[in-house]
């Protein structure tokens, strides 16, 4: 396909057929090839910092074979060489992890220079090469590792845990960007074991300055089962639901703080707030008609009845272990809101009200419905 190149599936793809999980999408590396080359056969650069092309049909990536030299601070402060001279094994040794360092060919032959087969074997998670300590992205990579592969039995090397811890201590974690942070937060919470991630990262002293705002609470053993919990019984919205949870979890403001310093996504730190605004009232919640109806007006579940839902639900396996009575609760507050709902504004306008008058009748009619569900 390349004249005089070699072209090796790697990464992940390899990593995850070698464990009999399906693989969602393949990366290739290109040995022995130019960017020139690459452009000649019609494949097309992505970014600019990274020799990395998208096929002209299968819009796979495929990488030239590359060493990254550090020559900076941060994640970003590499220089990079892609000549036609790196080999395979050079490409390999600057990757993070041993199970990320094997390469296929097209028939099939593995090349695994730096034992990831063993590794695999031993069900460890292992740096590659010292150079690991140049990126600290990959603590929290390795983190979310952990928190993929655990289920299989999967846990760090010694040494791989020490290195971490090294780099945490040379605050190696403060040149990241918040958005970074993010992503890979975001994906560690729709792993099979999120909970597996924030362990890692108090293990690895990891906290600072990213996560300061979540421990010590975040790494007690009920939280960190709640989250194990929530992963294992869904497996959509399982980020907004550990969000949930780790607000409920944490002191009022502190999950709200936290997703703002790692740039999370606007709704998602809003809808954080809100939580923080509901979990006391809804903890102690009553048969009051009044209070219910604040409940409702606080969460604005007029606009948000979704989001407020899935709180209530993730509410259960918070308050289902130490309150007897809550699932009595939750089948009140639910069928609470679906009476309220039947008022509707539209008509109390029809019926000739204007201004605050509609807003005072909207009160006083779903208040009325409420206390008929919550008196039956």
């Amino acid at each position: 396909m390349i004249k005089n190149a070699k072209v090796y599936l790697v990464g992940g793809a390899v990593r995850d057929s070698l464990l009999d999980i399906d693989v969602k999408e393949r990366d290739w590396v290109v040995v022995g090839a130019t960017h020139q080359n690459m452009v000649e056969q019609g494949f097309i650069q992505v970014g600019k910092d990274f020799p990395v092309y998208l096929h002209p049909t299968t819009k796979e990536e495929y990488a030239l074979a590359r060493t990254e030299r550090k020559s900076g601070q941060g994640y970003t402060g590499f220089t990079c060489d892609a000549s036609e001279h790196v080999t395979l094994e050079d490409d390999l040794l600057r990757r993070d992890l041993t199970i990320n360092a094997i390469a296929q060919d097209s028939e099939g032959n593995l090349y695994d220079p730096y034992h990831g087969l063993d590794d695999i074997k031993l069900k460890k998670l292992r740096h590659v090469s010292p150079a690991f300590s140049e990126d600290p992205l990959r603590i929290l990579r390795v983190a979310r590792f952990a928190a993929r592969f655990a289920h299989l039995g999967f846990t760090l090397a010694d040494d791989t845990l020490q290195l971490m811890q090294t780099m945490s201590r040379a605050n190696e974690l403060t040149s990241l960007a918040a958005e970074r942070v993010w992503r890979e937060t975001e994906k560690a919470l729709s792993e099979r074991r999120p909970d597996i991630f924030f362990q890692v990262l108090a293990n690895a002293n990891a906290i600072s300055p990213w996560f300061t705002p979540l421990y010590p609470d975040i790494a007690k053993e009920a939280p960190l089962h709640l989250l194990q919990k929530i992963a294992s019984e869904h497996d959509s919205d399982s980020v907004k639901r550990c969000c949930i949870a780790i607000s409920l979890i944490l002191p009022t403001g502190n999950a709200s703080t936290w997703l703002k310093q790692i740039k999370a996504p606007k709704k998602l730190c809003q809808f954080s707030h809100t939580v923080d605004k509901v979990k006391d009232t809804l903890s102690t919640i009553t048969d009051n008609p009044s209070s219910t109806l604040a409940l409702f007006n606080r969460a604005d579940v007029w606009r948000k009845e979704e989001e407020f839902l899935l709180m209530l639900d993730v509410m259960s396996q918070v308050f289902e272990l130490s309150d007897a009575a809550w699932p009595e609760k939750q089948h009140k507050i639910k069928h609470a809101l679906d009476a309220a709902k039947q008022v509707s504004a539209k008509a109390l306008a029809e019926s000739g009200l204007k201004g605050m008058a509609i807003k005072e009748a909207l009160e006083q009619k779903r208040l009325y419905c409420i206390g008929e569900v919550l008196n039956l």
